[in-house]
C-alpha cells in the first residue's frame, strides 16, 4: 500500500506540473494548485484538499488533483482507524472521479473492516465493471460472498478469477474449500426403490 500511495502522489504532482504548464487561463487557480501540490509533498492533506478545492472552484481542470488528495486523506484516515472519515473522503473522491476502480477498491476495503459487507460487495462490483480483468477484485468479492455464506456466488467469482489467472493459489484453495462445502450441503441422493414385478413375471410359466 505504501508503494501505491507514493505512486499516486507522484502521479498527482505530475498532473499538477502538466497543468501549470498549460494554465494560461486562471493564474489564481494555478497558484492555489501549486500550494496544494506543496502541501501534498508534506502530506498535509487538509491543506492540500482546501487548496485544490479552491483551485477547482476557479478552474475545473484541477479537479483530478482534488480527487487524489481526498484519496490520500482517506487512506491516511483508514490507517489511523478513522473509518468513517475515510469513507467520507473516498466518497468525495468518487463524486469527482467515478471512473477510477481503485477508489471503489479502497472504500470497499474500509467497509470490510467495518463489517459492512453489502456496501463492500457493491463497491467491488463497481470496480469489476470498470476493470473486469483485475483478478483481485473477483477474489475479494468471492471472499465476501463466502463470509456471507453465499457459496454459489463465491464459487462463481472464484471460477472467474481462475479463468483470468489459472495458477492463482488463493483461488484454487478457495475453490477446493467451496466445492467440499457444497458437497456437504448437497441433499442426499435418493436410493431408488426396487421395481415391482410385472404381472407377467409373477405368473407361472
Amino acid at each position: 500500500m505504501k508503494q501505491y500511495s507514493a505512486l499516486t502522489l507522484i502521479t498527482a504532482l505530475a498532473v499538477c506540473a502538466s497543468q501549470f504548464a498549460h494554465a494560461q487561463g486562471n493564474k489564481e487557480a494555478a497558484k492555489l494548485a501549486r500550494e496544494g501540490a506543496d502541501a501534498s509533498k508534506n502530506q498535509d492533506w487538509n491543506k492540500a484538499i482546501e487548496a485544490f478545492r479552491k483551485a477547482t472552484d476557479l478552474d475545473r481542470k484541477f479537479a483530478p488533483n482534488l480527487a487524489i488528495a481526498y484519496q490520500h486523506r482517506g487512506f491516511a484516515s483508514a490507517n489511523e482507524q478513522k473509518f468513517e472519515d475515510a469513507i467520507r473522503d473516498f466518497s468525495e473522491a468518487l463524486k469527482i472521479n467515478s471512473r477510477d476502480p481503485r477508489i471503489y477498491e479502497q472504500r470497499a476495503a474500509v467497509e470490510m473492516k467495518m463489517n459492512d459487507y453489502d456496501k463492500a460487495l457493491a463497491d467491488y462490483s463497481e470496480a469489476i465493471t470498470l476493470k473486469p480483468s483485475e483478478v483481485r477484485y473477483y477474489l475479494y468479492r468471492s471472499y465476501i460472498y463466502e463470509t456471507k455464506g453465499d457459496v454459489k456466488n463465491s464459487l462463481a467469482d472464484t471460477e472467474r478469477a481462475l479463468k483470468l489467472d489459472p495458477g492463482n493459489a488463493e483461488a484454487k484453495s478457495r475453490k477446493a474449500r467451496l466445492e467440499a462445502r457444497q458437497s456437504l450441503n448437497a441433499p442426499p441422493t435418493p436410493i431408488p426403490s426396487s421395481p415391482r414385478p410385472s404381472p407377467a413375471a409373477t405368473k407361472s410359466p
